[in-house]
C-alpha cells in the first residue's frame, strides 16, 4: 500500500508538470493567429512581435525553473531526502513545536534562496529588456527581507497556532483550525490595505483636481462612498498598471496604481473605477470570501481525516509520524483536488469580471472601458489568444477579446 501511494504521488507530480507544459504549448500557438482589425491601430505588428518574444522569454525561464524544481522534488522522494532532513531536525531539538517550525522554516528559506536567481533574472533581465522594470536592486532585496519577516511572523505564528490546536484537540482539529484561519482571512480582507499593503507600497488619497471632480459625480450617481479611493505607487516597481477593490463595509477601498492614472484618460479611469464599484455593488468580495471559506472547510475536513493515517507519511520516506510530515504528504496528494477547486474559483472570478464590466457599460462607460482594456493589454504585452483550456483552468479574468465581445 505504501509503495502504491508513493507511485501515486510521483504520478501526480509528473502529470501536473506535464499539464502545465501542454497548456503553455497550446497557448503559445495563439501567437500565430492574426490580429483582429479593430486592434491593429493599438497593437501594431512590431509591438505584437515584441509581446510574443516577451512571453517566450518568460515561458523559457518558467520552464527551466519548474524543471529544476521537478528534478529536486523527485530526487528528494526517490533518495529518501525527507527522512534524512527529518532526522537532522530531530537532532537539533526534541521539542515538537520547534521541530515543526525548524522543518518548514529551513525548507522555506532554501526554496526561496534557490528561486532567487530566477526572480532576479525575471526582474532585471526580462522585465528590464521589455521596458517594465522600475525596481532597483535595493528595493528588490528590501522587499525580500520584508517578505521573509512577514513569513516568519505571520506564517510561523499561524503554523504554530494550528499545531497547538492539533495537539489540544485532535478530533476537532479540522473545524477549530478552519475557524482560526477563517477569522484571519476575514481580518486580512478587512485590513489588507491598512496593514499589509503599506509595508511594500505608499498609499495616498486621490488628489484634488478634474479627475476627482468627475469621480465624485459618478459616486453620487452610483451611491458609492468616496472616502477610500487610494493611489498606490506601483511605478516604484513596474510600469504595468492595475486597479483592485479591497475590504468590506466601512473598510472598503479602491486602489488605483499611479501608472494607471498616467496612462489613461479621465473617461477611461472612470470606466475602470465603475468596474471596481461594480464588484462592490454586486457583492463579489463577500461572495468570493464565502466560497473560499467553504472550500477551505472542505480542505481542512480532508486534512483532519488524513492526519489519522501515518501510512501517507511513510510512503514519502518518513519513519516517524509528525504533524509536519503529514502536511507535506497531504500537500502532495491534495494537488489534483486543489486544481479542481482553483478551476472552480477561476470560473466564478471570470463570471464576476463580466458582471463588473456590464455594470460599467450600464453607466454608459462601455466604450471607455474597452479603450482602457485595450491600452492595458497592449502595454502589458498580453497574449490575445491563449488556449480555451488554459483560460478555463488558469485564468481568473477573461481575455481582452472575450471582454470586448461581452461589452459590445
Amino acid at each position: 500500500m505504501r509503495e502504491s501511494i508513493f507511485w501515486i504521488i510521483i504520478a501526480i507530480i509528473i502529470i501536473g508538470f506535464l499539464i502545465d507544459q501542454v497548456l503553455n504549448y497550446l497557448s503559445d500557438k495563439g501567437w500565430d493567429i492574426p490580429l483582429p482589425d479593430f486592434i491593429k491601430s493599438s497593437y501594431t505588428e512590431s509591438l505584437y512581435e515584441k509581446a510574443r518574444n516577451y512571453h517566450h522569454a518568460s515561458d523559457r525561464l518558467a520552464l527551466v525553473k519548474s524543471s529544476i524544481s521537478l528534478i529536486i522534488l523527485l530526487a528528494v522522494l526517490f533518495l529518501n531526502g525527507f527522512e534524512y532532513y527529518d532526522q537532522w531536525v530531530r537532532s537539533i531539538t526534541p521539542n515538537a513545536s520547534l521541530q515543526m517550525l525548524l522543518f518548514f522554516g529551513v525548507l522555506f528559506f532554501i526554496s526561496d534562496i534557490l528561486s532567487l536567481p530566477f526572480q532576479w533574472y525575471a526582474t532585471f533581465t526580462i522585465e528590464e529588456n521589455y521596458g517594465f522594470n522600475k525596481t532597483t536592486p535595493a528595493t528588490f532585496f528590501l522587499d525580500k527581507i520584508k517578505s521573509w519577516l512577514i513569513a516568519i511572523l505571520l506564517g510561523g505564528g499561524l503554523l504554530l497556532l494550528i499545531f497547538k490546536i492539533y495537539e489540544w484537540s485532535q478530533d476537532y482539529f479540522w473545524i477549530l483550525a478552519w475557524a482560526v484561519l477563517s477569522g484571519f482571512s476575514i481580518f486580512m480582507v478587512l485590513f489588507y490595505t491598512k496593514l499589509l499593503l503599506p509595508i511594500f507600497n505608499k498609499l495616498s488619497p486621490l488628489e484634488e483636481g478634474d479627475l476627482k471632480i468627475e469621480i465624485q459625480k459618478m459616486a453620487i450617481e452610483t451611491d458609492f462612498t468616496l472616502d477610500k479611493i487610494l493611489i498606490m505607487d506601483g511605478s516604484k516597481r513596474s510600469s504595468k498598471a492595475n486597479a483592485f477593490f479591497s475590504g468590506l463595509g466601512k473598510q472598503k477601498s479602491i486602489v488605483l496604481y499611479d501608472t494607471l492614472i498616467e496612462q489613461h484618460t479621465t473617461d477611461e479611469l472612470l470606466a475602470v473605477l465603475a468596474h471596481e464599484i461594480g464588484h462592490y455593488k454586486l457583492k463579489h468580495i463577500p461572495q468570493s470570501l464565502i466560497i473560499n471559506l467553504i472550500q477551505s472547510l472542505f480542505t481542512f475536513f480532508i486534512l483532519g481525516a488524513f492526519l489519522k493515517y501515518p501510512i501517507f507519511t511513510e510512503a514519502i520516506g518518513f519513519t516517524q509520524s509528525s504533524f509536519y510530515a503529514s502536511l507535506i504528504a497531504f500537500g502532495l496528494l491534495f494537488t489534483p483536488i486543489e486544481l479542481i477547486l482553483g478551476t472552480f474559483s477561476n470560473i466564478l472570478s471570470r463570471k464576476n469580471e463580466y458582471q463588473a464590466d456590464a455594470y460599467a457599460k450600464d453607466k454608459n462607460l462601455g466604450d471607455s472601458l474597452i479603450s482602457a482594456l485595450i491600452k492595458m493589454s497592449v502595454h502589458h504585452l498580453s497574449n490575445l489568444y491563449p488556449h480555451r483550456i488554459d483560460i478555463f483552468i488558469n485564468y481568473s479574468h477573461p481575455t481582452l477579446l472575450q471582454r470586448i465581445t461581452h461589452l459590445k
